[in-house]
């Protein structure tokens, strides 16, 4: 008898070099029951793992599809053999957890598997005779005369005095009679009924079950578990009733059954190869129960692509030594990637399986081709996977941002920093930020302070940030400004509300230092004497020196052209290999705002 439940996946070829597409005959001898194995020879250089699926153990079953060019998704399907136990449904979560520590204990798999076609309808199940109930001690005839009294009660109704249930057509056509308001509130089926389901994707996985005819192994049908091989009356049976006892024998199975996956260790053992303490639990379980039936079967487990992780695929994929590019930054739907020169050469493989292991979250994949030059700051990003659209939305500390990759910059690394920053401050502040982008430091700090002042020379960038003021219901506590970094402070501190500003913010870390200078003068042509806020200046820099707080600390010196600045650094992140991001924090020097600028030129 054979068995399968299992789905395939959808096969998408991939282009790849030509080395990839060699296939040579596996070492070890085929199963009867499947076709020849072959396998990679790329995936043969790596050990094998002691325990547990690996895609350098197993057997493979080779597409039809696959040549020397392409490599399909069905390459990645292995073929495990195993041991199973056979079991009643009822007794199967008891047997289960007594023995957990010999069953199998894959990652992402279940160590129970239902055998297709012997489940039956709950409501039916007390119709058919059971072990152990009396039905077995009556002849045929007798047994099929009890079957008919209970269809009969079931067909006609009379189920109020013997404590059956009532069928739910039955149950409808009675409440139909006597159809009223109470009646139609009481009815059973009424929120089935009115109620839509929701859940579009098991719906359509239902109805490509039942058009395929297969069943699904696992929540996304990335296993399949299939019966090859029955023990054989006067075989294994021996070997059951020498552990069970004389009186067990085979009988044919009745109502739903279930098989106790064993572990791999077991594959090739029949029942009196088993552990000890596996036959103790069986005999304990056979003495108590009348009705226990056992049968050890060979299975199948087949594990296809959509198993495996992101590592383990890229693993086996790319070049021996090659590291292996598991981080990328998520914006949204967006994967963004950084891959270094050694993977370009496989980035359209790299992004597909980045695309197939983060499904439905990221829908789009993109690599980042060039550094960051231009005056907005914008990225050069190559869409490599996914749909094509870079337009899409944030959410951040329950703030919602629309980004465009194309035209604005966003850095989703940089959470942790401005959570930092909003902890230290009230709702007594005046925030400006000078370089603010669509608005991630900005918006969120509006729900705590008093006033923010925003600005971005962007121009897309200041559209998305009104756009994003709007969309968070914070318009009213921000102004918006499109102009230099330079000229925005001048004008800010060249108006009255210079007064009210006690925060200021500069995250431009490549050129933030250099815009120091515009804080000299701010104050010059008013009286030293009278009572004026300094600001506290956030600034952010890159360093690539050995001491990069010294470095960093000595270019806002120059920058203020003021040697007394107590300045309280802190490194941010490490951006790449010997280069720093750093903020420092520090109150405007007296001296540096009421310095004559004319002194300075």
């Amino acid at each position: 008898m054979i068995s399968k439940v299992f789905l395939k996946p959808h096969l998408v070829g991939l282009l790849l070099p030509s080395k990839f597409g060699l296939v040579f005959p596996h070492t070890t001898k085929p199963s009867s029951s499947l076709p020849t194995t072959f396998f990679i020879s790329h995936f043969s250089s790596a050990p094998l793992s002691s325990y547990g699926p690996s895609l350098h153990k197993g057997t493979t079953i080779p597409s039809q599809s696959l040549n020397d060019a392409v490599l399909c998704e069905e390459a990645f399907t292995r073929v495990f053999h195993l041991a199973a136990l056979r079991v009643p449904s009822s007794e199967c979560s008891a047997l289960e957890s007594r023995l957990r520590g010999h069953l199998l204990n894959w990652p992402r798999l279940r160590n129970i598997a239902r055998v297709p076609g012997d489940d039956i309808d709950p409501t039916l199940a007390p119709l058919l005779p059971q072990p152990g109930n009396g039905e077995f001690d009556f002849d045929e005839n007798e047994v099929e005369e009890r079957r008919l009294v209970s269809l009969q009660r079931r067909i006609h109704g009379k189920a109020d005095g013997d404590g059956d249930v009532l069928s739910p057509v039955l149950y409808r056509d009675r409440l139909a009679r006597t159809f009223n308001t109470s009646g139609f509130v009481k009815f059973r089926h009424l929120a089935k009924i009115s109620r839509p389901n929701r859940n579009k994707r098991r719906r359509k996985r239902k109805e490509k079950e039942s058009s395929e005819g297969v069943k699904r192994v696992g929540e996304n049908g990335f296993a399949a578990v299939e019966v090859i091989e029955e023990e054989e009356e006067g075989e294994e049976s021996g070997g059951l009733r020498n552990l069970l006892g004389e009186e067990f024998a085979r009988k044919k199975w009745r109502g739903s059954t279930r098989l106790l996956l064993l572990d791999e260790r077991y594959a090739d053992r029949g029942f009196e190869e088993l552990p000890e303490a596996t036959k103790a639990v069986l005999k304990e379980y056979a003495e108590k129960s009348t009705n226990l039936m056992l049968d050890l079967v060979r299975c199948k487990l087949t594990l296809f692509y959509d198993y495996w992780q992101m590592n383990e695929v890229l693993e086996t994929l790319l070049p021996e030594g090659m590291i292996i590019p598991s981080a990328f930054e998520t914006v949204g739907h967006i994967a963004h990637l950084n891959l270094r020169d050694e993977h370009l050469p496989y980035k359209w493989l790299i992004a597909k399986v980045v695309l197939d292991k983060n499904k439905p979250r990221i829908q789009t994949v993109v690599n980042k081709i060039d550094t960051i030059q231009n005056e907005y700051r914008t990225m050069q990003l190559e869409v490599l996977a996914g749909n094509h659209s870079l337009v899409t939305t944030v959410v951040e500390n329950g703030i919602h941002f629309q980004v465009d990759l194309a035209t604005v910059y966003w850095s989703s690394r940089l959470g942790t920093e401005r959570q930092r920053l909003l902890s230290g401050f009230t709702r007594n502040d005046v925030v400006c930020d000078v370089f603010s982008g669509v608005g991630p430091l900005a918006i969120s700090a509006a729900r705590i302070v008093k006033r923010v002042f925003a600005n971005d020379l962007n121009p897309y960038a200041v559209e998305y940030l009104e756009r994003n003021c709007v969309l968070n219901k914070l318009d009213r506590k921000i102004k918006v400004f499109n102009m230099d970094g330079r000229r925005f402070i001048k004008s800010m501190y060249d108006s009255d509300i210079s007064q009210s500003i006690t925060q200021v913010v500069m995250n431009l870390p490549s050129e933030a230092a250099e815009f120091l200078d515009a804080f000299r003068g701010i104050y010059k042509n008013r009286p030293k004497d009278g009572e004026y806020t300094l600001p506290l200046i956030h600034v952010y820099g890159f360093s690539k020196a050995r001491d990069p707080e010294f470095d960093f600390h000595e270019r806002i010196r120059i920058a203020l052209l003021e040697v007394a600045v107590n300045v309280d650094m802190r490194r941010v992140r490490l951006v790449a290999p010997g280069k720093w991001m750093l903020c420092a924090s520090f109150l405007l020097p007296k001296s540096v705002a009421f310095a004559d600028t004319a002194v300075d030129t």
